[in-house]
């Protein structure tokens, strides 16, 4: 399984777009992948115009598949330029 949390922050004026990609990505995600095991955004409460998406796949591979899919690839670009600089991915493993 692969997780991670991943942080980033919009560009002032651009909240609102942001959020409509990220919610054509995730409705387009959660339907068309059954790979993906959790694809989800949120809003950081302590963060000003800061946004989460937390991520997880049953493999690398399931990742892989997802970041060559055509709504990612129609997707993700204008959602990245969203972005006030990038974003910073947090990995994390199950408690065994």
């Amino acid at each position: 399984m692969l997780t991670f949390i991943a942080r980033m922050k919009a560009k002032e004026g651009k909240e609102e777009e942001f959020i409509r990609l990220a919610k054509q990505l995730t409705e387009k995600v959660l339907a068309n992948e059954p790979g993906v095991t959790a694809y989800q955004f949120y809003r950081l409460r302590d963060e000003e115009r800061g946004f989460g998406v937390i991520e997880a796949f049953v493999d690398d591979a399931a990742e892989e598949l997802h970041r060559d899919t055509p709504h990612f690839h129609e997707l993700a670009p204008p959602l990245l330029e969203c972005l006030d600089g990038t974003y910073v991915r947090e990995y994390l493993d199950p408690l065994e």
